[in-house]
């Protein structure tokens, strides 16, 4: 019977994950590119996984033994879709802080042409998958914000992914949909998960794409 339910529980989840916007489906691998078309595409999965991956893992995890009957729940279901949309805009925004910070250097000299083109990535990816009515309010405000969040990173030195103040931190901590009482003192372990995968999607990135191509790509 544990397995069955085990079993059970599993399909259960994929058929949630199946129901979900391409945005928030696993990423395919691609061959190492400088394709600035290729590389917001790659942006955008990669924020979807980091919001997916560290929300529904932290969600199975709280859920035990549970999990089939959460995550059947529809109220369950309206706030982990709130969640991850949340967390993916921040992700967004994280994913584009992560790619200035390894091109800059790249660069020289065209810093701000590079914070364009991925203000300009970063709009594309919100156009190509457009959040629901009640997360259009979010989306907006996204775009606005992180051009200033580019702005304010162009002043200092690049940050590494280890140290860099991430934008999904507070959305996460505010909407993943359990409630606060059940997780005391698990404030550090979901940090450190969203951080992981963070770091994760850079050595991802680094893996696929040449930064001196790349760079230069963006900016001509």
């Amino acid at each position: 019977m544990g397995r069955y339910h085990a079993r059970q529980s599993r399909r259960n989840i994929l058929s949630v994950l199946a129901r979900s916007p391409t945005i928030f489906r696993l990423p395919t691998l691609r061959r190492s590119n400088a394709d600035p078309a290729a590389f917001g595409a790659f942006l955008q999965r990669q924020a979807a996984f980091v919001a997916q991956k560290t929300v529904i893992d932290y969600c199975r995890v709280k859920s035990g033994r549970h999990e089939r009957q959460v995550f059947s729940d529809p109220d369950f279901q309206a706030a982990l879709r709130h969640c991850r949309w949340q967390v993916y805009l921040g992700s967004l925004a994280d994913m584009g802080a992560l790619a200035e910070a390894w091109l800059r250097p790249h660069v020289p000299g065209r810093e701000g042409a590079l914070a364009d083109a991925l203000i300009g990535l970063h709009a594309a990816a919100l156009a190509a998958e457009p959040p629901p009515p009640e997360e259009a309010e979010s989306a907006r405000h996204a775009a606005g914000a992180f051009a200033r969040q580019l702005d304010t990173l162009q002043r200092q030195p690049p940050i590494p992914a280890q140290k860099m103040p991430l934008q999904a931190d507070a959305p996460l901590l505010a909407t993943i949909p359990i409630h606060p009482d059940q997780r005391i003192g698990e404030t550090p372990a979901i940090r450190g998960a969203l951080r992981f995968h963070v770091v994760s999607s850079q050595q991802e990135m680094e893996r696929r794409f040449d930064p001196a191509r790349l760079g230069a790509n963006l900016v001509t």
